[in-house]
Protein backbone atom coordinates (compact mmCIF):
# COMPACT_ATOMS: atom_id res chain seq x y z
CA UNK A 1 0.00 0.00 0.00
CA UNK A 2 2.77 2.61 0.82
CA UNK A 3 4.38 1.79 -2.34
CA UNK A 4 1.14 2.29 -4.04
CA UNK A 5 0.76 5.46 -2.45
CA UNK A 6 3.99 6.85 -3.40
CA UNK A 7 3.94 5.55 -7.09
CA UNK A 8 0.78 7.73 -7.22
CA UNK A 9 2.38 10.66 -5.13
CA UNK A 10 5.46 10.81 -7.81
CA UNK A 11 3.26 10.47 -11.01
CA UNK A 12 0.97 13.52 -9.71
CA UNK A 13 4.16 15.63 -9.15
CA UNK A 14 5.43 14.33 -12.40
CA UNK A 15 1.74 15.63 -14.01
CA UNK A 16 2.05 18.66 -12.22
CA UNK A 17 5.99 19.55 -12.45
CA UNK A 18 4.75 18.56 -16.56
CA UNK A 19 1.88 21.07 -16.68
CA UNK A 20 4.20 23.98 -15.03
CA UNK A 21 6.74 23.53 -17.66
CA UNK A 22 3.90 23.42 -20.61
CA UNK A 23 2.81 26.98 -19.03
CA UNK A 24 4.97 28.52 -20.82
CA UNK A 25 5.55 25.78 -24.35
CA UNK A 26 1.53 25.69 -24.83
CA UNK A 27 -0.45 28.83 -26.31
CA UNK A 28 -3.41 29.32 -27.98
CA UNK A 29 -2.88 30.55 -31.35
CA UNK A 30 -3.52 34.18 -31.33
CA UNK A 31 -0.81 34.43 -28.05
CA UNK A 32 1.71 31.81 -29.73
CA UNK A 33 4.91 33.61 -29.87
CA UNK A 34 6.11 32.21 -32.95
CA UNK A 35 2.98 34.58 -34.26
CA UNK A 36 3.64 37.10 -32.62
CA UNK A 37 6.92 37.53 -32.75
CA UNK A 38 6.38 37.62 -36.36
CA UNK A 39 3.97 40.31 -36.08
CA UNK A 40 6.29 42.90 -34.27
CA UNK A 41 9.55 41.22 -36.12
CA UNK A 42 8.50 42.45 -40.22
CA UNK A 43 6.66 45.44 -38.33
CA UNK A 44 9.86 46.48 -37.19
CA UNK A 45 11.94 45.88 -40.78
CA UNK A 46 9.09 47.84 -42.35
CA UNK A 47 9.63 51.15 -40.02
CA UNK A 48 11.90 53.92 -40.30
CA UNK A 49 14.87 54.57 -38.18
CA UNK A 50 14.28 56.26 -34.54
CA UNK A 51 16.95 58.34 -34.02
CA UNK A 52 18.08 61.13 -30.90
CA UNK A 53 17.45 64.68 -32.28
CA UNK A 54 17.20 63.37 -35.90
CA UNK A 55 21.05 62.39 -35.71
CA UNK A 56 21.89 59.08 -34.24
CA UNK A 57 20.21 55.68 -34.27
CA UNK A 58 18.62 55.27 -30.67
CA UNK A 59 19.20 53.13 -27.93
CA UNK A 60 15.49 51.60 -28.32
CA UNK A 61 15.76 50.57 -32.02
CA UNK A 62 18.90 48.72 -31.35
CA UNK A 63 17.11 46.52 -28.66
CA UNK A 64 14.28 45.94 -31.36
CA UNK A 65 16.58 45.30 -34.08
CA UNK A 66 18.56 42.56 -31.40
CA UNK A 67 14.65 41.11 -30.42
CA UNK A 68 14.18 40.68 -33.96
CA UNK A 69 17.27 39.10 -34.84
CA UNK A 70 16.64 36.58 -32.05
CA UNK A 71 13.32 35.78 -33.34
CA UNK A 72 14.20 35.45 -36.86
CA UNK A 73 17.19 33.12 -35.43
CA UNK A 74 15.35 31.19 -33.16
CA UNK A 75 12.53 30.24 -35.93
CA UNK A 76 15.19 30.04 -38.74
CA UNK A 77 13.09 32.72 -40.41
CA UNK A 78 16.14 33.07 -43.76
CA UNK A 79 13.82 36.16 -45.33
CA UNK A 80 13.72 38.15 -41.91
CA UNK A 81 17.22 37.62 -41.59
CA UNK A 82 18.18 38.97 -44.37
CA UNK A 83 15.54 41.63 -44.09
CA UNK A 84 17.46 42.55 -41.15
CA UNK A 85 20.43 42.45 -42.71
CA UNK A 86 19.58 45.02 -45.41
CA UNK A 87 18.11 47.06 -42.92
CA UNK A 88 21.56 47.55 -41.93
CA UNK A 89 23.22 47.52 -44.56
CA UNK A 90 23.37 51.24 -45.63
CA UNK A 91 25.12 52.19 -42.28
CA UNK A 92 28.32 50.52 -43.94
CA UNK A 93 27.64 53.63 -46.50
CA UNK A 94 24.88 56.22 -47.16
CA UNK A 95 23.45 56.35 -43.43
CA UNK A 96 26.70 56.28 -41.65
CA UNK A 97 26.52 59.55 -40.13
CA UNK A 98 23.72 57.38 -38.25
CA UNK A 99 26.19 55.80 -36.31
CA UNK A 100 26.26 56.69 -32.89
CA UNK A 101 29.35 58.12 -31.47
CA UNK A 102 31.15 56.12 -29.24
CA UNK A 103 30.87 58.09 -26.41
CA UNK A 104 28.75 57.83 -24.18
CA UNK A 105 26.75 53.99 -22.45
CA UNK A 106 23.35 54.62 -24.82
CA UNK A 107 25.25 54.86 -27.78
CA UNK A 108 27.88 51.93 -27.27
CA UNK A 109 25.44 49.77 -27.09
CA UNK A 110 24.43 50.21 -30.49
CA UNK A 111 27.53 47.39 -30.97
CA UNK A 112 25.63 44.76 -29.95
CA UNK A 113 23.27 44.37 -33.29
CA UNK A 114 26.65 44.73 -35.12
CA UNK A 115 27.93 41.72 -33.18
CA UNK A 116 24.77 39.83 -33.14
CA UNK A 117 24.79 40.03 -36.77
CA UNK A 118 28.44 38.64 -37.02
CA UNK A 119 27.14 35.91 -35.32
CA UNK A 120 24.78 34.94 -37.78
CA UNK A 121 26.70 35.98 -41.31
CA UNK A 122 30.39 35.75 -40.45
CA UNK A 123 30.69 39.41 -42.06
CA UNK A 124 33.76 40.57 -41.05
CA UNK A 125 32.62 44.38 -41.21
CA UNK A 126 30.24 43.75 -38.37
CA UNK A 127 32.85 42.22 -35.82
CA UNK A 128 34.79 45.38 -36.23
CA UNK A 129 32.31 47.76 -35.59
CA UNK A 130 30.99 45.92 -32.58
CA UNK A 131 34.15 45.06 -31.41
CA UNK A 132 35.02 49.19 -31.62
CA UNK A 133 31.55 50.50 -29.50
CA UNK A 134 32.98 47.38 -27.20
CA UNK A 135 36.21 48.41 -26.37
CA UNK A 136 35.45 52.58 -26.92
CA UNK A 137 33.71 51.59 -23.55
CA UNK A 138 36.61 51.15 -21.64
CA UNK A 139 39.26 53.25 -23.62
CA UNK A 140 39.46 56.06 -21.61
CA UNK A 141 39.57 59.44 -23.58
CA UNK A 142 41.80 62.12 -23.68
CA UNK A 143 38.83 65.11 -22.66
CA UNK A 144 37.38 62.42 -20.03
CA UNK A 145 36.04 64.33 -17.18
CA UNK A 146 38.03 64.27 -13.37
CA UNK A 147 35.30 61.62 -12.57
CA UNK A 148 34.68 59.50 -15.97
CA UNK A 149 39.16 59.00 -15.45
CA UNK A 150 38.44 57.70 -11.54
CA UNK A 151 35.76 55.56 -12.52
CA UNK A 152 38.64 53.62 -15.30
CA UNK A 153 41.11 54.29 -12.52
CA UNK A 154 38.81 51.69 -10.90
CA UNK A 155 38.20 49.36 -13.07
CA UNK A 156 34.75 50.65 -14.35
CA UNK A 157 34.09 51.73 -17.69
CA UNK A 158 34.70 55.26 -18.11
CA UNK A 159 30.82 56.01 -19.28
CA UNK A 160 30.00 54.75 -15.82
CA UNK A 161 27.16 56.89 -14.06
CA UNK A 162 25.14 54.58 -11.38
CA UNK A 163 21.78 55.08 -13.86
CA UNK A 164 19.94 51.56 -13.70
CA UNK A 165 19.37 51.94 -17.64
CA UNK A 166 23.15 51.20 -17.97
CA UNK A 167 23.17 47.21 -16.79
CA UNK A 168 21.45 47.06 -20.16
CA UNK A 169 23.31 49.26 -22.13
CA UNK A 170 26.43 48.01 -20.89
CA UNK A 171 26.07 44.21 -20.87
CA UNK A 172 24.83 43.79 -23.73
CA UNK A 173 27.51 44.80 -25.71
CA UNK A 174 30.30 43.27 -23.14
CA UNK A 175 28.48 40.16 -23.55
CA UNK A 176 28.28 39.90 -27.66
CA UNK A 177 32.32 40.68 -27.84
CA UNK A 178 32.74 37.78 -25.20
CA UNK A 179 30.38 35.55 -27.25
CA UNK A 180 32.26 36.67 -30.43
CA UNK A 181 35.90 36.64 -29.20
CA UNK A 182 35.69 33.81 -26.40
CA UNK A 183 38.04 37.05 -24.54
CA UNK A 184 37.12 36.99 -20.59
CA UNK A 185 37.99 40.48 -20.37
CA UNK A 186 34.66 41.50 -21.46
CA UNK A 187 32.63 39.09 -19.83
CA UNK A 188 34.54 40.12 -16.48
CA UNK A 189 33.71 43.72 -17.47
CA UNK A 190 30.04 43.18 -17.81
CA UNK A 191 29.77 41.42 -14.31
CA UNK A 192 32.40 43.60 -12.63
CA UNK A 193 30.14 46.47 -13.30
CA UNK A 194 26.96 44.26 -12.97
CA UNK A 195 28.47 43.92 -8.67
CA UNK A 196 29.30 47.67 -8.51
CA UNK A 197 25.25 48.51 -9.57
CA UNK A 198 23.87 45.80 -7.31
CA UNK A 199 26.09 47.38 -4.32
CA UNK A 200 24.92 51.28 -4.86
CA UNK A 201 21.49 50.92 -6.50
CA UNK A 202 19.61 47.73 -5.22
CA UNK A 203 17.15 48.21 -2.39
CA UNK A 204 16.50 45.73 0.60
CA UNK A 205 13.15 44.53 -1.31
CA UNK A 206 15.08 43.73 -4.45
CA UNK A 207 14.09 46.71 -6.56
CA UNK A 208 15.63 50.14 -7.48
CA UNK A 209 14.80 53.52 -7.16
CA UNK A 210 14.96 55.71 -10.69
CA UNK A 211 17.13 57.74 -8.89
CA UNK A 212 18.95 57.58 -5.25
CA UNK A 213 17.69 61.23 -5.00
CA UNK A 214 13.73 59.81 -6.68
CA UNK A 215 12.14 57.24 -4.12
CA UNK A 216 9.76 55.74 -7.01
CA UNK A 217 10.21 52.17 -8.49
CA UNK A 218 9.48 53.47 -12.36
CA UNK A 219 8.78 49.63 -14.08
CA UNK A 220 11.14 50.50 -17.16
CA UNK A 221 13.90 51.41 -15.54
CA UNK A 222 13.89 48.73 -13.33
CA UNK A 223 13.21 46.58 -16.20
CA UNK A 224 16.92 47.25 -17.64
CA UNK A 225 18.22 45.46 -14.72
CA UNK A 226 15.95 42.56 -14.70
CA UNK A 227 16.92 41.77 -18.17
CA UNK A 228 20.49 42.86 -17.81
CA UNK A 229 21.00 40.13 -14.55
CA UNK A 230 19.69 36.94 -16.72
CA UNK A 231 21.14 37.81 -19.70
CA UNK A 232 24.55 38.04 -18.33
CA UNK A 233 23.97 34.77 -16.21
CA UNK A 234 23.51 33.00 -19.59
CA UNK A 235 27.14 33.77 -20.13
CA UNK A 236 28.72 33.99 -16.94
CA UNK A 237 31.03 31.11 -16.60
CA UNK A 238 29.61 28.71 -13.64
CA UNK A 239 32.81 29.24 -11.68
CA UNK A 240 33.02 32.99 -11.87
CA UNK A 241 33.71 34.97 -8.95
CA UNK A 242 31.03 37.44 -9.33
CA UNK A 243 27.91 34.59 -9.92
CA UNK A 244 26.77 34.41 -6.65
CA UNK A 245 26.21 38.13 -5.97
CA UNK A 246 24.87 38.83 -9.42
CA UNK A 247 22.57 35.42 -8.87
CA UNK A 248 21.72 36.98 -5.33
CA UNK A 249 20.97 40.45 -6.68
CA UNK A 250 18.80 38.51 -9.60
CA UNK A 251 16.51 36.50 -6.93
CA UNK A 252 16.18 38.83 -5.09
CA UNK A 253 14.50 41.07 -7.21
CA UNK A 254 12.68 38.13 -8.75
CA UNK A 255 10.79 37.68 -5.39
CA UNK A 256 9.48 40.97 -4.89
CA UNK A 257 8.00 41.72 -8.76
CA UNK A 258 6.49 38.51 -8.36
CA UNK A 259 4.77 40.38 -5.01
CA UNK A 260 3.85 43.05 -6.74
CA UNK A 261 2.78 41.37 -9.69
CA UNK A 262 -0.68 42.69 -10.57
CA UNK A 263 -4.22 40.23 -10.74
CA UNK A 264 -4.27 40.56 -14.14
CA UNK A 265 -0.44 39.75 -14.47
CA UNK A 266 0.65 43.02 -15.45
CA UNK A 267 2.92 45.34 -13.89
CA UNK A 268 1.99 49.31 -13.05
CA UNK A 269 3.87 52.13 -14.56
CA UNK A 270 5.68 52.82 -10.05
CA UNK A 271 5.72 48.99 -9.55
CA UNK A 272 3.83 49.45 -6.08
CA UNK A 273 1.64 51.62 -6.94
CA UNK A 274 -1.88 49.76 -7.34
CA UNK A 275 -3.95 52.68 -8.47
CA UNK A 276 -0.98 53.47 -11.03
CA UNK A 277 -2.01 51.99 -14.99
CA UNK A 278 -0.76 49.06 -16.19
CA UNK A 279 2.62 49.60 -18.28
CA UNK A 280 3.53 47.09 -21.24
CA UNK A 281 7.25 47.86 -21.72
CA UNK A 282 8.29 46.94 -17.77
CA UNK A 283 5.67 44.43 -17.66
CA UNK A 284 7.91 42.98 -21.02
CA UNK A 285 10.72 43.03 -19.10
CA UNK A 286 9.59 41.19 -16.08
CA UNK A 287 8.13 39.04 -18.12
CA UNK A 288 11.31 38.14 -20.05
CA UNK A 289 13.10 37.42 -16.90
CA UNK A 290 10.75 35.34 -14.96
CA UNK A 291 10.98 33.28 -18.44
CA UNK A 292 14.34 32.75 -18.78
CA UNK A 293 14.87 31.88 -14.96
CA UNK A 294 11.98 29.12 -14.65
CA UNK A 295 14.05 27.96 -18.25
CA UNK A 296 17.68 27.43 -16.60
CA UNK A 297 15.98 26.39 -13.50
CA UNK A 298 16.93 29.61 -11.29
CA UNK A 299 13.40 30.18 -10.07
CA UNK A 300 10.70 27.74 -8.67
CA UNK A 301 8.82 26.54 -11.88
CA UNK A 302 5.32 25.86 -9.84
CA UNK A 303 5.82 29.64 -8.93
CA UNK A 304 7.06 31.71 -11.81
CA UNK A 305 6.09 30.04 -15.10
CA UNK A 306 2.08 30.32 -14.13
CA UNK A 307 3.09 33.99 -13.59
CA UNK A 308 5.17 34.05 -16.80
CA UNK A 309 2.17 32.94 -18.82
CA UNK A 310 -0.63 35.17 -16.99
CA UNK A 311 1.72 37.98 -18.16
CA UNK A 312 2.35 37.22 -21.53
CA UNK A 313 -1.34 36.03 -22.25
CA UNK A 314 -2.23 39.99 -21.36
CA UNK A 315 0.81 41.33 -23.06
CA UNK A 316 -0.77 40.14 -25.99
CA UNK A 317 -4.18 41.97 -25.61
CA UNK A 318 -2.36 45.29 -25.84
CA UNK A 319 -1.08 44.56 -29.30
CA UNK A 320 -3.13 47.02 -31.55
CA UNK A 321 -4.57 46.07 -35.04
CA UNK A 322 -1.49 47.91 -36.77
CA UNK A 323 0.99 45.10 -34.57
CA UNK A 324 2.28 48.07 -32.20
CA UNK A 325 2.29 47.83 -28.94
CA UNK A 326 0.69 50.05 -26.50
CA UNK A 327 0.50 51.88 -23.24
CA UNK A 328 4.26 52.18 -23.47
CA UNK A 329 5.63 55.03 -21.30
CA UNK A 330 7.61 57.52 -23.41
CA UNK A 331 11.05 58.23 -22.56
CA UNK A 332 11.31 59.55 -19.14
CA UNK A 333 14.07 61.63 -16.76
CA UNK A 334 13.81 61.42 -13.43
CA UNK A 335 11.78 63.61 -11.27
CA UNK A 336 11.30 63.41 -7.35
CA UNK A 337 7.35 63.71 -8.12
CA UNK A 338 4.94 60.58 -7.93
CA UNK A 339 2.49 62.69 -10.01
CA UNK A 340 5.06 63.26 -12.91
CA UNK A 341 4.89 59.34 -13.22
CA UNK A 342 1.43 58.81 -13.46
CA UNK A 343 0.99 61.49 -15.91
CA UNK A 344 4.34 60.30 -18.48
CA UNK A 345 2.43 59.92 -22.11
CA UNK A 346 1.70 56.73 -22.91
CA UNK A 347 2.55 55.81 -26.61
CA UNK A 348 1.63 53.05 -29.36
CA UNK A 349 4.37 51.51 -31.28
CA UNK A 350 7.24 53.20 -29.06
CA UNK A 351 10.40 50.81 -29.42
CA UNK A 352 10.70 50.77 -25.76
CA UNK A 353 7.91 48.36 -25.63
CA UNK A 354 8.34 46.44 -29.08
CA UNK A 355 11.74 45.03 -27.89
CA UNK A 356 10.71 43.79 -24.59
CA UNK A 357 7.98 41.94 -26.29
CA UNK A 358 10.42 40.49 -28.95
CA UNK A 359 12.44 39.16 -26.35
CA UNK A 360 9.48 37.27 -24.75
CA UNK A 361 8.82 36.32 -27.54
CA UNK A 362 12.02 34.05 -28.71
CA UNK A 363 12.90 33.55 -25.18
CA UNK A 364 9.41 31.82 -25.31
CA UNK A 365 10.25 29.60 -28.46
CA UNK A 366 12.86 27.86 -26.31
CA UNK A 367 16.82 27.09 -27.30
Amino acid sequence: MRKLFLSLLAMISFQFLFAQQNSLTQFPQGSAPNNVGKRLAYHFVDGRHELYAGRYIHYAEVCTWNGALDYAVKTRDQKLIKLLQDKFEPLFTREKPLLPPMNHVDYNMFGSIALKLYQVTKDERYKKMGLAYADTQWEVPEDAKPDEKAWADKGYSWQTRLWIDDMYMITVVQIQAYKVTGDHKYIDRAAKEMVLYLDELQRPNGLFYHAPDVPYYWARGAGWMAVGMPDLLLELPKDHKDRPRIMQGYLTMMKSLKEHQRPNGMWNQLIDEADFWPETSGTGMFTYAFIIGVQQGWLDAAEYAPAARKAWMTMVSYIDERNNVTEVCTGTGKKNDKQYYHDRPRNAGDLHGQAPYLWCAAALLGK
